[in-house]
């Protein structure tokens, strides 16, 4: 069904948040793993109440052995029942209870009112009040365990989600367009480039196109050569390791694309298997021999990870890598003193100690000791006296194995973990503020690789929940100190070994991190690239935006233009949702230029339609006030870009007071707009004395005055 996108006037009725979280379908789905202590087969054929398959259990009723499901901790305020089927197999009669667990433990069992029923299913609803956990922002294990007072037979269990709760109709959404949260950075809109790209620049028709692309995106900043094999690559041979043949995609090429685009460039250097020569060579190639004057340079992908190649006599080590880090910084310095340098970090000062317990990161404010990657990365570095520039960090909320028997992944959940971002910035400056002390404030935090999956890829990875997951990721992300963002990747390439189930929104039949196939097929995240390209430029201001419910975000930019632009995306896959969007401190025109994309433009692409109707949709909507209501259809992304309404000057008003030496002014302006009030002694120079935003309009204040003062003239002006 294709959505229209219209205004609409309030009261609607209340809309389902989301479609219900499964837990079991034929599998196990949304990220759901078998914590059971049964013997249960979960893909039993005989005895199925939907699909194909469903979970046999049997088990001694004695015992109470349970069948037990377990994810990562989610928001249990979102939901409100636990839903499942249950067959009690040829005998019946057995009794189950159910518990559900957080962070705080399990809470009080439920027992099922009636025993499983046999020879037939049975719906059974459990309110997660009923489980103590309806108000849960962790919530992490479901339980069904046979009790002791019922039988012992086999029984089954199917269909078994979480209800979603209503979400509000209508959803406020506020945007105060005079709290600026920071200056949007050039770096924030980056893709990856990799050496396997085989369509990128071989000739000059490939380079035109790739250019053209990136362009179209609204892509400023690249990075190369390309996640893992930047720790195998030797940029002179452009071969990795002891291979023979060449990448597709050499360092030159991957420049004659780069400058034609006039990127900024972060370039990984090769810390698995080279030596700070070879990155300070490639530092004299690019800026000495070449001039091509790159500012970035990161010193290895990952290091930290066990799956990094690493061929060091302390592999995975944080002091090693600290060591020559330092060594690697001084020598590509050297070369050139003007670039910067950023070393591999990782939140959480227990991460990926990889079972190192020498060279401990110590605490500068509570003189504890830590074996996580980062402390004892930090300790290092200050005790070689040795500042990096910046810290790289790299996120993806999922990891799905190849051909998962289950399934790992989750579009409600990957929708929802885009509210990371600011606790992991908060992290890495705390652990450097702790690990590194005085000076740290000098580092800044990039990112440098984010997808919605670093596992093997399947219809998710291509479908319009990565696009929208691209978006939220950028626009809360702009809210945090983290200076770039840079997608992984531009083309990445097909894979059939992830996920692909019915439970995950997409027709795709491949996945690809890419927002690029093959030479030119455009996945739905190249198009919220485009759409963020529209949202906000280098130099504009961040705005403070909110929404009273998840599963529809909003984000807001003021352009140096004057402009104001409104993100709103709707994460719910099936529920269109209703926006009551309040602007203040900012009067927009009668009319508004709306881009929208989502399950329209998504439908022309499985059909083959034209490409302009795959493409960004861009209408102009009326506007009455700063107050509209606008409903978003399931999976889009809809951009408001609001021009300033001419403001009518201030009108000023002066009053005598009771106290001969006090005036009181009164300024009449338009409502929840920036009053400006100056003051100049001779008609010539103005400054500024006081500022208000008042919400009526009206603004008073007081003047004192001196009988021998200098005259003194007064104005008011608006701030739009």
């Amino acid at each position: 069904m294709i959505w229209p996108l219209l205004l609409i006037l309030l009261g609607a009725s209340a809309a389902r948040g989301q479609a219900p979280l499964w837990i079991y379908t034929d599998r196990l789905v949304n990220g759901f793993a078998d914590w059971s202590w049964i013997d249960r087969d979960l893909f039993e054929t005989g005895v199925v109440h939907r699909g194909t398959a469903a979970i046999r259990a049997t088990g001694n009723a004695a015992q109470w052995p349970g069948l037990s499901f377990r994810r990562d901790p989610f928001d249990a305020r979102l939901y409100e029942s636990l839903v499942f089927w249950a067959h009690g197999g040829t005998t019946g009669g057995q009794r189950l209870q159910v518990l559900a667990e957080d962070d705080a433990g399990a809470g009080p069992a439920y027992v099922l009112p009636h025993p499983l029923p046999a020879h037939q299913w049975r719906q059974f609803v459990v309110p997660l009040s009923a489980l103590g956990k309806a108000s849960s922002t962790n919530l992490h294990r479901i339980t069904l365990q046979l009790r002791a007072n019922g039988t012992s037979g086999s029984f089954y269990i199917d269909d078994m989600s979480l209800t979603a709760r209503p979400a509000p109709s209508p959803v406020q959404v506020a945007v105060d367009a005079a709290r600026i949260v920071r200056v949007a950075d050039t770096r924030w809109f980056g893709v990856n480039a990799v050496i396997w790209d085989g369509d990128f620049a071989d000739n000059t028709p490939e380079r035109e196109r790739t250019v053209a692309l990136l362009r179209e995106a609204g892509i400023t900043t690249l990075r190369f050569p390309g996640g893992s094999l930047s720790d195998q690559y030797h940029w002179q041979s452009n071969r990795t390791l002891t291979n023979t043949w060449q990448w597709q995609t050499s360092f030159d090429e991957f420049m004659s694309v780069a400058t034609n685009l006039g990127a900024e460039i972060f370039i990984t250097v090769n810390y698995g298997s080279g030596t700070p020569e070879e990155a300070a060579a490639w530092v004299r190639y690019a800026n000495v021999t070449r001039r091509f004057g790159i500012r970035y340079w990161e010193i290895g992908n990952e290091c930290y990870g066990p799956w990094e190649y690493d061929t060091n006599a302390r592999p995975h080590d944080a002091y090693t890598y600290a060591v020559r880090a330092a060594e690697y910084i001084r020598q590509m310095k050297a070369v050139d003193p003007t670039i910067r340098v950023g070393v591999v970090a990782v939140p959480g000062e227990d991460s990926y100690d990889n079972d190192y317990r020498d060279f401990p990161g110590v605490n500068l404010r509570t003189g504890q000791s830590r074996y996580g990657w980062t402390p004892r990365l930090l300790t290092a570095l200050r005790n070689l006296g040795v500042r990096p520039d910046f810290l790289v960090h790299h996120h993806y909320p999922q990891w799905t194995p190849e051909n998962p028997l289950h399934i790992p992944v989750s579009d409600a959940m990957a929708l929802l973990s885009t509210e990371t971002w600011a606790a992991d910035a908060a992290d890495l400056r705390r652990q450097i503020e702790d690990y590194f002390g005085p000076g740290g404030e000098q580092i800044e935090l990039v990112v440098t690789e984010n997808n919605i999956d670093a596992g093997s890829q399947g219809s998710q990875s291509t479908s319009l929940v990565n696009a929208l997951y691209y978006a939220d990721s950028l626009g809360r992300l702009m809210r945090t100190e983290f200076n770039a963002f840079v997608w992984w990747n531009l083309r990445n390439g097909t894979d059939t070994q992830g996920a692909f189930d019915e439970t995950l929104y997409g027709w795709r039949t491949y996945g690809d991190l890419g927002m690029i196939n093959g030479p030119a097929t455009r996945h739905p995240v190249f198009y919220a690239a485009k759409l963020m390209s529209l949202f906000a430029r280098a130099g504009d201001a961040i705005v403070e935006a909110t929404s009273e419910s998840p599963w529809l975000a909003a984000h807001a930019a003021r352009r140096t233009n004057g402009s104001l632009t409104v993100l709103l995306l709707n994460k719910t896959t099936q529920t269109p949702l209703t926006a009551r969007l309040e602007i203040r401190g900012f009067r927009p025109r009668s009319s508004a230029t709306v881009h929208f994309y989502g399950i329209p433009q998504d439908e022309a692409a499985r059909t083959n339609g034209p490409a302009a109707a795959q493409d960004l949709t861009r209408f102009e909507a009326a506007v009455d006030g700063p107050v509209l209501t606008n409903l978003c259809p399931p999976l889009s992304l809809t951009l408001w870009t609001f021009d300033p309404a001419p403001l009518e000057p201030p009108r000023l008003g002066l009053t005598r007071t009771s106290d001969p030496f006090r005036w009181q002014l009164e300024t009449i302006g338009p409502p929840g707009v920036l009053h400006v009030l100056e003051s100049s002694s001779n008609l010539l120079h103005w400054v500024a004395v006081a500022t208000n935003q008042p919400t009526d309009g009206l603004w008073t204040l007081e003047l004192p005055v001196e009988p021998t003062a200098p005259q003194r003239f007064w104005r008011a002006r608006l701030e739009p």
